[in-house]
């Protein structure tokens, strides 16, 4: 409130554009849940990413001494340069190098795990007005990221009854002159990206995380000619997500995506001692600790998948790899998702997180 010419009175601070837009759908459902819980029955929790949460994965020691070592030596105790140590982006570069996209440090860029990661991706290519198209169902932080900086989000269909393959007609009638960039989780399709002329950035970081009859092809090789942004970490298949360490992997033959390392001034670079520690990392841990990984996970997931089909209502998808997987639900005498987690989380005692 104005006193007279240039006073105020009482303090009166309005929120920016970018903090009132920012929003998270899952945590919207987390913290508007105050349910009180059953007392007579312990909570489980179904809608945790951590792989590190429960105590039953936990890293080798080939990812754990290389940071013991690091912070001993302490000489990764000061700033590296905002795209990251060269070392590091080396030992980054050497392990996701084909022979039809070849790498170098230069062609990466180390941010604040694989969400910093896709933020940088996001922001090098999209102003506000601009669309981006995203899957549907997908990772939250698509849509957090983009609507704060005033993206349109547009959701993309996948096809449970294909093992979630993108629905590659929606996905062309979702196209315009705005649209700048479409997301994609790997494994999924590049093809409409390449007919419209329009940069993919690939999430990948569960590279590591895919059962064995599978096999994990990065969107690089699978195209030659799509500029690809791709987007990774540590945090899943090394079970380290709290060290925070992510990358961009710029695969352009056509220089769209020049600018990238100097979007990463606005952070400075990720921890210098996880850097410091990566290349040992990365070339250390024996490919027995990703399959004894896996095999947990797989496990599990069978386990889930038997059990919850047979319940009528519900119909579990088998993932081919990850830590998730989706349940297709007959709500049919429910309101709401919304209303569904909370009745689960009253009733039996269980986080959800609709899709």
């Amino acid at each position: 409130m104005l006193a007279g010419p240039g006073e105020r009175r009482g303090w009166h601070i309005p929120a920016s554009v970018t903090a009132r837009t920012t929003f998270n759908p899952i945590r919207s459902i987390v913290d508007r849940m105050k349910i009180a819980p059953n007392p007579n029955k312990k909570m489980i929790a179904l809608s945790i990413g951590d792989p590190s949460i429960f105590g039953n994965l936990d890293p080798c020691r080939e990812i754990v001494d290389p940071v013991v070592d690091c912070i001993k030596k302490a000489k990764h105790n000061g700033y590296s340069p905002s795209e990251g140590y060269v070392k590091t982006r080396e030992a980054i570069a050497a392990g996701h190098s084909y022979p039809s996209s070849p790498l170098t440090d230069k062609d990466v860029v180390l941010a604040c795990g694989c969400s910093g990661a896709l933020e940088l991706a996001l922001d090098v290519l999209l102003n506000p007005g601009d669309n981006v198209l995203v899957p549907k169902p997908g990772f939250a932080i698509y849509e957090t990221i983009s609507i704060s900086r005033g993206h349109e989000v547009r959701h993309y269909n996948l096809l449970p009854e294909r093992s979630w393959e993108v629905d590659i007609k929606h996905l062309g009638s979702l196209v315009d002159e705005r649209t700048r960039a479409i997301v994609v989780n790997n494994p999924s399709n590049p093809c409409v990206a390449e007919k419209h002329m329009i940069p993919i950035i690939a999430d990948e970081v569960y590279e590591n995380v895919v059962f064995p009859e599978y096999k994990f092809y990065p969107l690089a090789q699978l195209s030659e000619n799509v500029p690809i942004l791709s987007c990774g970490g540590i945090s899943k298949g090394y079970l380290v997500p709290g060290w925070r360490l992510g990358w961009v992997i710029i695969h352009d033959k056509h220089r769209a995506f020049e600018r990238l390392a100097d979007m990463s001034q606005q952070i400075l670079g990720p921890s210098t001692v996880i850097q410091g520690a990566l290349p040992d990392i990365l070339t250390k841990t024996p490919q027995s600790f990703f399959e004894k990984t896996v095999k947990v996970i797989q496990k599990n997931a069978e386990i889930c998948c038997e059990e919850l089909s047979r319940i009528p209502e519900l119909k579990p998808v088998m993932p081919c790899g990850a830590m998730y997987m989706m349940v297709g639900v007959d709500i049919s005498n429910i309101q709401t998702t919304f209303v569904l987690c909370s009745q689960f989380q009253r009733k039996r005692p269980s986080w959800l997180v609709r899709g």
